[in-house]
């Protein structure tokens, strides 16, 4: 099973129009186009009868006290944690491509929808902790929405876009659920996995290198 897309290498740096956050000369970030970017996944194995994409960041701070705070940093040795960006599982097995910014175009306050869509099931992303007690933007986040690392983190982070053959036409799944219930429901039912990988940062000096 193969995946490419035309948005970005394999390996390489993810352009900030697929980001949420970008730099922002004042306030170190803003809110960026936050667009979904192209996928597309071909050599499904024999008997897949749906699909699931889940793009998870692994380089996540486990301790946030220093995150995004004025005079700190983050170190690099820190340990790390899973955050999901986009967790879609019952997609079709005639689906073989996503276009971009065909899920997610700019950034919702307040979260948008989960559950079904043209594309498949839609879960929870977790912006939805993230933005937990904001006034102006705490909500339920479906779908995708793109990098936003802390600005003061020291380690790049890496964007997995991980595309599931799966022997299930639809997963056992409530009409709310996250990336770590997703994972738990297709345990033993992926015939096939592929992946395409992204690195984010808006820490300027992880940037400049």
């Amino acid at each position: 099973m193969k995946v490419s897309s035309h948005s970005f290498p394999n390996g390489a740096a993810i352009p900030e129009k697929y980001a949420l956050g970008v730099p922002h000369p004042k306030e170190h970030v803003t809110f960026g186009e936050n667009l979904n970017p192209h996928l597309r996944w071909s050599d499904a194995p024999q008997g897949t009868q749906s699909f699931a994409i889940i793009c998870h960041d692994p380089d996540v701070p486990s301790v946030g006290d220093d995150v995004n705070q004025e005079g700190q940093f983050v170190p690099r040795d820190l340990s790390r944690v899973d955050f999901y960006h986009w967790v879609l599982v019952d997609i079709p097995p005639e689906i073989r491509e996503i276009p971009e910014g065909a899920v997610s175009g700019g950034v919702a306050p307040r979260g948008k929808a989960v559950g079904l869509g043209p594309f498949g099931k839609a879960g929870r992303n977790d912006y939805t902790g993230w933005f937990s007690g904001d006034g102006d933007m705490e909500g339920e986040y479906g779908g995708y929405d793109g990098p936003g690392p802390p600005w003061n983190d020291e380690r790049l982070h890496h964007y997995h876009f991980t595309v599931y053959a799966l022997d299930t036409p639809k997963l056992d799944l409530p009409e709310s659920f996250g990336g770590d219930e997703a994972r738990a429901a297709m345990n033993g039912r992926v015939l096939q996995n592929a992946e395409w990988v992204g690195t984010y940062s808006l820490n300027p000096r992880v940037r400049a290198t």
